[in-house]
């Protein structure tokens, strides 16, 4: 009988061990059957097994090698999945849309995160993170983040789930959450005001003033920063992290029309 692999502390391994949990990852991970599909951190197949009847073309990737012969036989009989031995965050983003989904490293899950926006071609991300990670990137905490704001006019963020920490092995420290990151179809701004946006969003939470008006007239005239917080329904007197993206979209009508 052949030993268990032991868990590799370095790689953050927390194996999902609930078959509920995984079919419900599946589930909303999966929108278009035929629609190619990376999986990230395959580790023992546990999700994996529920992807394959869910989808036609599925590329897992495995970074810790002392599973992926394994993992090999157990899908060698499955012809819509390939096995990748290696890391994911050093893979090429495919050039036609596809979607990824994973039960991420809770370490390496910002790096995995920025890999995904940064895919021209990505659909879809569905990722199983640390939940407090998924609260704070969904504004579940009332607060906004810079990279929630700064992608917003590309990138819709929910969090779709949740999955309590037993259903782990080992068991983490905290539970988790299921996070949507879905490409728009029609972008909020248009690709040519992004460099624009971006100015806009990374001064506000510059922190310079101590609030988000302050911030802002930093660079723009008061009367026309006056206008924007009317326009977004805002107060002159509140912190940059309690704006939702939305309003962040009536202050730059304003300040760049």
């Amino acid at each position: 009988m052949a030993r268990p692999t032991r868990v590799s502390r370095a790689l953050s391994q927390n194996f999902l061990a609930d078959p509920r949990a995984a079919a419900r990852l599946a589930d909303l991970a999966v929108s278009d059957r035929d629609a190619l599909l990376l999986e990230v951190g395959a580790g023992k197949g546990a999700l994996t097994a529920h992807l394959v009847p869910r989808c036609r073309r599925l590329l897992a990737y495995e970074i810790d090698e002392r599973l992926v012969p394994a993992l090999t036989t157990r899908f060698s009989d499955t012809p819509q999945v390939r096995v990748v031995a290696g890391d994911f965050l050093q893979a090429r983003p495919p050039r036609t849309p596809f979607s990824v989904v994973g039960n991420v490293p809770f370490s390496r899950t910002s790096a995995i995160v920025d890999w995904c926006l940064r895919a021209p071609a990505l659909t879809d991300a569905t990722l199983l993170t640390q939940l407090e990670y998924a609260r704070k990137r969904t504004g579940e905490y009332g607060s906004w983040t810079l990279l929630t704001v700064l992608s917003w006019p590309r990138y819709e963020w929910r969090l779709v789930g949740r999955v309590g920490r037993y259903s782990f092995r080992p068991v983490p420290r905290v539970d988790a959450g299921i996070i949507r990151i879905e490409r728009r179809r029609t972008p909020l701004i248009a690709p040519a005001a992004l460099p624009s946006w971006r100015r806009l969003v990374e001064l506000g939470f510059s922190g310079v003033g101590g609030s988000l008006h302050a911030s802002l007239c930093r660079e723009h005239r008061r009367h026309r920063v006056d206008v924007a917080f009317r326009r977004a329904g805002l107060d002159r007197g509140v912190l940059v992290g309690e704006v939702p993206p939305e309003p962040w979209l009536r202050i730059y009508e304003v300040l760049f029309s």
